[in-house]
């Protein structure tokens, strides 16, 4: 199983629980089974085709999947998957 990292603004799914163990042969169906197992989660991280949305970066052991195999990337027993939200904005003036 891989250990999640579930942000603080996601807790409220995994009742407030910052890392989850899932199951899962790729990053995706990691993603998909921490839908199954934490109903609500699923659409917060992936479009409706399936694709992880834009604005959530997804690291497999600290490495970024989308300069790995994306959903693709395959996981290993005890792999570390973290989810991190983009942050949006800046100084204003």
């Amino acid at each position: 199983m891989a250990k999640v990292r579930i942000p603080a603004s996601l807790r409220s799914f995994t009742k407030n629980q910052e890392e989850v163990q899932v199951a899962g042969a790729t990053v995706g169906e990691v993603l998909q089974n921490l839908e199954k197992s934490y109903p609500g989660i699923g659409p917060r991280l992936l479009d409706e085709k399936g694709g992880v949305r834009r604005y959530v970066n997804v690291f497999h052991n600290d490495e970024d999947i989308r300069f790995l195999q994306a959903l693709a990337t395959k996981v290993a027993d005890g792999d570390r998957i973290s989810l991190v939200p983009a942050i949006a904005g800046g100084a204003g003036r």
